[in-house]
């Protein structure tokens, strides 16, 4: 098995149990009292104050999000959520640039401590589903971020335990609507890995069937209902319609309540931007790609080269659009450099604002100047590339 078939094995198996931490049931109908749990995670009064906190994790107010976890922390010493929680807002800082491994170091410590005080409560008790609960996620986040790292043989020992312990976290009426969102990701890759990954179809007959159009219902209710889970399902939900399912719209719909909700999170900022730019609600997506921009220059939490990147390039293309080929150049130029900050010769934008500038240097008659670019997308872009078959042919065209 190749590396990219084994990478997405093991992100699909450390997805599934990690995306189970925060599906939550409904909150209970209204004249009804819920039952008090024995487990913390399940606690009405503890849902709400970490909910609070979560959104401000969430909104990349880090200070605030984390004050509240230290002092969690000093209230519950030996319980694995307060680390649990750290380690989410670091996983956060992570997701809006996977390429940059700042965060990697604090994030597996964060982790580890979970693991280990999970790993505590399990051995006291073997029928603690709580403790089996957060070591199934804990492990299924650490192979997440190792099968990035391909950090292979890592990777599949994390996923290994996630999968262990989230079975064993199953059978408790309390827990089962908190696996939800698991199911509802496992239903949708489970058939979506073998359509795509041919090579992994007898790896996933091991696993069961799945039902791609049931995981987007209980995607869709997850993220309608649930306590702590609704902004996780939200996020695979817009990632979903807007790659795999061709829903530009249901995209937006939820890229732009999460920005509403979210003002100051650059991922769901810069796909709000993408989504109205696939729509081709220009001035909204020029306006949102402009304060992108200004948020990295300022230096604002979270907004860095992959945003700009995003921001630059709808820029640019609004810009050829309406005519304007100087600013057209302009940030298709400034695309490149975000791209080159970020290492990220190999994205679409990058390679295709190469070409766009070949083509407009050919206009200005700099003939040697367009050559450069159009090597430089055959440098970087696999043959069988778009942009790879753009450049040659516009190579071959003008005998360059």
């Amino acid at each position: 098995m190749n590396f990219t078939l084994l990478r997405v094995l093991l992100f699909f198996l450390c997805l599934f149990a990690s995306a189970n931490l925060w599906a939550q049931s409904p909150p209970p109908e209204e004249g009804k009292i819920a039952n008090q749990s024995p487990y913390l995670l399940l606690d009405r009064g503890l849902q709400f104050r970490v909910t609070k906190s979560i959104n401000s994790m969430y909104d990349f107010d880090f200070e605030t999000a984390e004050r509240d976890f230290g002092v969690l922390s000093y209230q519950y010493p030996d319980h694995p959520l307060p680390d649990f929680l750290m380690a989410l807002s670091y996983w956060w800082r992570i997701e809006v640039d996977v390429t940059n491994k700042k965060y990697d170091d604090i994030f597996l410590a964060y982790i580890d401590r979970a693991n280990e005080k999970a790993e505590r409560m399990y051995e006291e008790d073997e029928t603690n589903k709580e403790a089996a609960f957060f070591l199934a996620a804990g492990y299924g986040f650490q192979g997440r971020l190792l099968s990035e790292r391909k950090s292979w043989t890592r990777a599949a020992w994390a996923g290994r335990n996630a999968l262990k312990y989230m079975e064993l976290s199953r059978g408790e009426e309390e827990f089962n609507p908190e696996l939800l969102l698991g199911d509802a990701l496992y239903n949708y890759f489970s058939v979506w890995i073998p359509e795509n990954y041919p090579l992994l179809r007898p790896v996933m007959a091991l696993f069961g069937k799945g039902d791609k159009e049931l995981g987007i219902e209980q995607l869709e209710y997850v993220a309608s209902n649930a306590f702590y889970t609704r902004i996780e399902a939200m996020y695979f939900l817009f990632r979903l319609y807007a790659s795999e399912e061709k829903k530009p719209y249901e995209a937006l719909r939820i890229s732009e309540y999460l920005h509403d909700k979210f003002p100051n999170n650059p991922y769901f900022h810069r796909s709000y931007a993408r989504h109205l730019y696939s729509v081709g609600r220009w001035s909204e997506s020029v306006k949102e790609s402009e304060e992108i921009l200004r948020r990295i220059e300022r230096g604002q939490t979270g907004y860095e080269s992959t945003s700009g990147r995003y921001a630059a390039f709808y820029l640019a293309q609004f810009h050829e659009r309406i005519g304007d080929q100087a600013e057209a150049k302009r940030y298709y130029l400034q695309t490149l450099s975000y791209g080159e900050e970020s290492e990220s010769q190999e994205s679409g934008y990058y390679l295709h604002s190469l070409v766009q500038l070949g083509q407009i240097a050919m206009k200005e008659n700099k003939k040697s100047e367009a050559k450069a670019y159009f090597k430089t997308v055959k440098k970087y872009a696999k043959r069988k590339h778009p942009a790879h078959q753009a450049a040659r042919n516009f190579i071959k065209k003008n005998k360059l």
